[in-house]
């Protein structure tokens, strides 16, 4: 159940949003909705903050196929019910079919990662692509001077340039999935709820009359259904469900499994294997159709290299490199930052970690952070290589 606000919190929360968004009234501003609570609340809030606000949804896979998966979005119901969103906050409404951008540049992409070994993640690909390159096009064409999304972040703003900074309430803070925001993207992007928490949102929804209000969060990836993720691999990919041996780090053969995108760097279930101790997915070698394993201690990272780098800090990540700047890197979306710096390797970006980190694997992203203001996200890349514990010993 969601709790009533009183006046004056609506009024608290429309400063919050002409704070964040620092535009004259009036200003037109896209509003990307995705027909959740989140970007519903931020449309509504910015129109009753008095500016000229259009509603832009993505229709981004088969709303036939998703109409029926609760708690996915941009397809089916969810277009519906930004829809209605929009009709009931009196603004404009447009649904734009990116249905192909979207196969080619995220789901593609996710099914060949997979195919290489890799751990990939699709929402951060969707926001570099799709979200926050092809609709940003779109909202200029509109006459937008911004795009405002209801994603937990900051962008502030001291004079020196837009920063990207971590959302206030660290629950729901999704700087993780956003680090590939370019500079001149954040310059035009807006963030009205990074200053709020997820109940304070559910309940100016429901002050509001919103019947997104209780509508539940979105899960998983979108367009796996159950979080079945190897289904779609298998109908892109079918290779990657070829067979293939289950190899101990030592060189001994200790099973077959039925294709390597069906496993993840630390992963411990599903390996049917039983030698005594516990063993965990320390590698994949995809060209060999391998899956190696080895104890948990096998896991342990001492450096990592990046690829794909994405650069919001002073001087540009060469120079930053060059000078060893230390940093805060965040190797999975539920970890916290942990101690390092940043160094070159080979020519190649790499974080030199000042303590081991467990199961860093290919793909996922690590995002970097300043270890003097540690909400303030620098950048950071997607994870190319691992330095594993005991190869660096």
């Amino acid at each position: 159940m969601t709790t009533a606000l009183a006046p004056s919190a609506i009024d608290a929360a429309l400063d919050a949003v002409r704070a964040a968004v620092r535009l004259p009234a009036g200003s037109r501003i896209v509003a990307a909705m995705s027909g959740g609570v989140d970007s519903t609340v931020t449309a509504a809030l910015l129109a009753r903050a008095g500016y000229d606000v259009v509603g832009v949804t993505l229709q981004l896979y088969d709303h036939g196929a998703a109409i029926q998966k609760k708690g996915a979005c941009c397809a089916g119901q969810d277009i519906h019910d930004a829809r209605t969103a929009s009709d009931a906050i009196g603004i404009p409404h447009y649904v734009l079919d990116y249905e192909s951008r979207f196969k080619d540049q995220v789901i593609e992409e996710f099914a060949d990662a997979y195919l290489r070994g890799e751990t990939p993640i699709p929402c951060v690909r969707c926001n570099q692509t799709v979200k926050f390159r092809d609709l940003l096009d779109v909202a200029r064409d509109l006459g937008a001077v911004a795009m405002a999304t209801g994603h937990y972040v900051q962008r502030v703003d001291d004079g020196d340039g837009p920063q990207l900074r971590r959302a206030a309430d660290p629950a729901k803070d999704q700087s993780y999935f956003l680090f590939a925001t370019t500079a001149d993207q954040l310059d035009y992007l807006r963030f009205p709820l990074g200053g709020m928490s997820k109940p304070q949102v559910r309940a100016i929804a429901a002050e509001l009359g919103l019947t997104a209000a209780d509508k539940p969060d979105s899960q998983d990836i979108c367009f796996v259904p159950e979080g079945k993720y190897h289904t779609v691999i298998d109908r892109l990919r079918p290779q990657g469900a070829l067979p293939g041996d289950i190899v101990h780090m030592d060189g001994r053969v200790l099973g077959t499994h039925e294709g390597v995108t069906r496993y993840t760097i630390g992963q411990r279930r599903g390996l049917n294997i039983a030698v005594g101790d516990p063993l965990f997915v320390t590698r994949i070698d995809a060209g060999k159709r391998q899956v190696i394993v080895g104890p948990r201690e096998a896991l342990l990272t001492t450096a990592l290299t990046l690829k794909e780098t994405n650069w919001l800090g002073e001087d540009g990540i060469d120079a930053a490199c060059a000078a060893g700047r230390p940093v805060l890197a965040r190797v999975r979306s539920t970890r916290e930052p942990v101690p390092g710096r940043l160094t070159l390797v080979d020519g190649q970006v790499a974080v030199a970690l000042d303590t081991h980190e467990e199961g860093v694997a290919p793909g996922q992203a690590c995002v970097l952070y300043a270890p003097e203001a540690p909400d303030r996200v620098l950048g950071g890349g997607f994870i190319a290589t691992a330095v594993r514990a005991e190869l660096a010993a």
